[in-house]
């Protein structure tokens, strides 16, 4: 969840690293640091709190040079957001600097461990206690700083990701990861090595990269090839990947928010996630995991798929599609429980993990958990070369691009659209699809990019009904069938960037308790399009019309039913049921952007969430 950058070769580091922060600053921005070593052999160390600007600021005014240096944005675990528990943390004797994402489970122990040998804590982090133990195995058994680190992390339990520097040794920075992403980037001839926490900071300098599989450390010279050894000290060979990285997807593009861009961007994303794997000419779908993993996926007898947040509500609509069409059970997990509650796995089963980041630690567990069970692991993923994808035995890259907005917006879509494809796919190889319905479904299917452009035709009207929402305290969504997870997906994207309560329900659950809460001042957003249920949900609207409920209305064009009971409606084009979400969650997006710029509020990088979360 943090973010971490590091440089070591023959250019000024310091800008090298505060520009990397910038571009990591959607993995968390309550603290920042740097640490830097100079020409003269001295170590500079500067921490703010708040977002890297600050930092920016105090670091300015002071000596930046140097060649070398490692820094960190922070997304608060142990201890409150304050310069203090800002990274980079120092060793007692002042050598040492650490930069850290994950968190150390058995810090207090090895914490009173050390306090007992007469090592003195500045700050509330577990990170500090993994810098001194550091210290310790270099004081007591004269290691080298690559040996202290492999030795600290073999006490160590727990996520970490980590980029070490020691003044003595002002030609080497050492890194080493365990369930927390960690990529080094490869200068010209090994003359210069970049270091982050993903892609994105570096993709400027280099798109030559090696990613660290857990419980690697690897020790990183100018002018050295890089080594690599596990904790049991054994030299490990690393494969350099090519990583292609669309550079002005990390620049806003003249919106005012990324948030903004990255639903606008989403026409065009759709395509490129089709491209090479519907066509439309030929009217058949291609997926390649589908002609490497064939019997394995046509013959499973169930779908467990495990995600979190915004990717679960994707997976909810998946599960409808593969068992509308594909007629295979499919259950639908948060990852963080699913790991803890002794699941029953089969060999038969394929487990399918979604996440934008690749990297979301609850996913990643279950996905784990899932292999250990000879289940097939099938990830759903945006990032290349993530842990996730890593980790799958096959899978769906979603090719939206990178998604800096912490507010998941174009990846939904993405993961819906792969969802989509996957279950089509997958029913016209198990000839539980008519070929009528499977050839109609991709040809409207093509359509949907266009369509999702009309929808964004209407974002002055959306302006105007978000601005009446903005002093809500509450809001509910509702919604049935395939719209029923874009209410949740709608309500979760009011309450990450609005800071406004908002809940979804299927609409048919709102007389089992949520009708109590409806009044004058309740908003109640109903995604309303004209497809299955429809009927059922215009009585849902006129019970909550009959309680004085505020309506908001998602409605197909030319609705005349919802819009006359509504106090606003937004249309979008008509398509086919299956469909709908990839339309009708497009308005819910606008309405919670609009909100949030309405109350002034940071809409990339709304208060205590961060872009991949690396921790449970």
């Amino acid at each position: 969840m943090c973010g971490i950058v590091g440089y070591i070769g023959n250019k000024d580091a310091y800008p090298i690293l505060i520009e990397g922060l910038k571009r990591l600053e959607y993995r968390g921005y309550d603290s920042a640091g740097v640490a830097l070593i100079n020409g003269e052999g001295t170590m500079n160390i500067y921490k703010e709190k708040g977002k890297v600007s600050n930092l920016e600021a105090i670091a300015s005014q002071r000596d930046t040079s140097g060649t070398m240096g490692i820094a960190h944005t922070r997304w608060a675990t142990h201890g409150e957001p304050s310069a203090v528990n800002a990274h980079p943390h120092v060793s007692q004797n002042g050598r040492l600097a650490l930069v850290h994402n994950g968190i150390i489970e058995n810090y207090a122990s090895l914490k009173e461990y050390l306090t007992g040998k007469g090592y003195t804590f500045k700050s509330c982090t577990d990170t500090e206690v993994l810098v001194q133990l550091i210290q310790f195995m270099q004081d007591e058994y004269g290691k080298d700083l690559e040996g202290a680190v492999i030795m600290a992390l073999r006490r160590v339990v727990g996520a970490y990701a980590i980029a070490v520097i020691d003044n003595d040794c002002p030609d080497k920075i050492v890194v080493a990861k365990k369930s927390s992403p960690l990529v080094i980037g490869i200068g010209e001839r090994n003359k210069e090595f970049f270091i982050a926490s993903d892609a994105l900071p570096i993709a400027p300098y280099t798109n030559h990269m090696v990613y660290l599989n857990d419980n690697e450390v690897a020790l990183l010279r100018p002018d050295h090839d890089i080594e690599i050894r596990n904790l049991d000290n054994k030299e490990i060979s690393h494969e350099v990947k090519e990583v292609d990285v669309n550079l002005e997807a990390l620049e806003k593009g003249g919106f005012d928010h990324f948030m903004l861009k990255e639903i606008y961007d989403q026409p065009r994303c759709m395509a490129d996630c089709m491209r090479g794997r519907l066509l439309l000419k030929e009217k058949r779908i291609v997926l390649s995991t589908l002609n490497l993993h064939r019997d394995e996926l046509i013959n499973a007898k169930r779908f467990i798929i495990v995600a979190c947040g915004t990717s679960w509500h994707a997976g909810l609509i998946g599960k409808q599609l593969i068992e509308q069409w594909a007629k295979v059970p499919v259950e639908v997990e948060y990852a963080s429980e699913f790991r803890y509650r002794n699941p029953v796995i089969q060999p038969n089963d394929v487990v399918i993990a979604i996440s934008q980041s690749g990297e979301t630690a609850d996913t990643l567990a279950a996905f784990q958990l899932a292999k250990e069970n000879n289940a097939l692991c099938f990830g759903i993923v945006n990032v290349v070369g993530s842990s996730i994808a890593r980790a799958s035995d096959t899978g769906i890259y979603i090719h939206v691009g990178p998604e800096i907005g912490v507010a998941s917006t174009k990846a939904f879509t993405g993961q819906v659209t792969v969802l989509t494809l996957f279950a089509l796919a997958l029913a016209h190889e198990r000839n539980t699809i008519t070929q009528e319905e499977y050839e109609n479904t991709i040809e409207e299917l093509g359509k949907i990019p266009d369509k999702i452009k009309a929808v964004l035709g209407n974002n002055a009207k959306i302006k105007e009904i978000a601005r009446a929402l903005t002093y809500a305290e509450n809001a509910l969504y509702m919604g049935r069938g395939f719209n029923y997870p874009v209410a949740l997906e709608g309500a979760l994207k009011l309450k990450e960037i609005s800071y406004i309560h908002a809940e979804g329900y299927p609409a048919a659950e709102m007389k089992h308790g949520p009708i109590a809460l409806i009044d004058e001042d309740m908003p109640v957003i109903f995604v309303a399009t004209h497809h299955q249920l429809y009927k059922k949900i215009l009585s849902n609207i006129e019970e909550v019309k009959a309680r004085n409920g505020r309506i908001v209305a998602v409605v197909t064009e030319g609705d005349e039913a919802v819009s006359n009971i509504a106090e606003a409606s937004i249309e979008v084009p008509p398509t086919l049921a299956s469909l709908a979400p990839l339309l009708s969650v497009i308005p819910l997006q606008l309405i919670a952007y609009h909100v949030a710029v309405e109350k002034g509020l940071n809409v990339d990088q709304p208060r205590n969430l961060a872009k991949s979360v690396t921790v449970e």
